[in-house]
């Protein structure tokens, strides 16, 4: 699934086409995705004007004139596509079926903007824009961690008495706002933590060095353009190559890649989903 650093740079590349723009065509090629199409999709957003386009979490936002926003979550395989094509050659290519784009937006500009999910696990939505805080996607929300209130004193507070691995704890958009399970597990190998400690017993020192390698794990992905395991594409098309840079995601079996230390990547699995950490250098 999309994080919060594909998100991101979904978001920086669809905004020169759409923020100030006007959809003068929409094109609706199914009554659904994950869930059914608002009522009148087509209708409400042909015509509107897009006045800022936004992310929260793994949301993306586009404001309107309408007083609406357009809320869109990619899902598993979804992505927004400017124009037809596709350019470079890239190690992870995954195509883009026409059977699987589903909407259509053509902006004032002439631009043409495609969204194709082959498994439809992804969503878009119309919110009454003012009442965007109150909605239940959003409405108990963590702080944005690249954010000025994703702190060691909002951390400690949110791990206080927890009993739960660590690595569950931060996956719980509740407590932060848009990681998940391949940026986790980097965090935690980077921050030299065991993602199976209980969170109320991490230090405050691990704490403060969670919040920084949480922001330098992020700014360099976003940098990177994302990750791509196996579907995700940034606006132009173009994959992300930020997994050349995993140090410990999805390398079980192979050694730690921490200098001086011995270990070998294992991998569990844990809320369902696998971890991937060193037992020798992570305590």
């Amino acid at each position: 699934m999309p994080e919060l650093p594909e998100v991101e740079t979904v978001k920086r590349g669809l905004s020169p086409h759409l923020v100030g723009a006007r959809l003068t065509r929409v094109v609706a090629n199914r009554p659904d995705l994950r869930f059914p199409l608002p009522e009148r999709f087509v209708a409400r957003l042909t015509g509107a004007r897009v006045e800022t386009l936004e992310r929260r979490a793994k949301y993306l936002l586009a404001a309107l004139d309408t007083g609406e926003t357009l809320v869109a979550h990619l899902g598993m395989t979804g992505r927004f596509l400017v124009g037809s094509g596709q350019p470079g050659a890239f190690h992870f290519a995954a195509g883009a079926d026409p059977k699987h784009t589903h909407l259509v937006f053509q902006t004032s500009e002439g631009t043409e903007i495609a969204y194709n999910d082959a498994r439809r696990f992804g969503y878009v939505d119309l919110i009454e824009t003012r009442a965007m805080a109150r909605h239940p996607w959003f409405a108990g929300l963590g702080p944005e961690p690249l954010g000025e209130a994703f702190t060691p004193a909002h951390l400690a507070e949110a791990f206080r008495g927890r009993s739960q691995a660590v690595k569950t704890v931060l996956l719980d958009q509740k407590i932060v706002a848009g990681l998940g399970n391949i940026y986790v597990c980097e965090v935690l190998f980077r921050s030299g933590v065991d993602p199976r400690t209980p969170a109320g017993e991490i230090s405050r020192a691990k704490l403060t060095r969670i919040v920084t390698v949480v922001r330098e794990v992020l700014t360099e992905a976003i940098a990177a353009g994302g990750s791509t395991l196996r579907d995700f594409r940034d606006a132009d098309g173009a994959l992300g190559y930020f997994q050349h840079s995993f140090r410990i995601y999805g390398r079980e079996d192979e050694p730690c890649l921490k200098p001086g230390c011995r270990g070998v990547v294992r991998r569990i699995t844990q809320g369902g989903r696998s971890t991937f950490f060193c037992a020798v250098c992570q305590k």
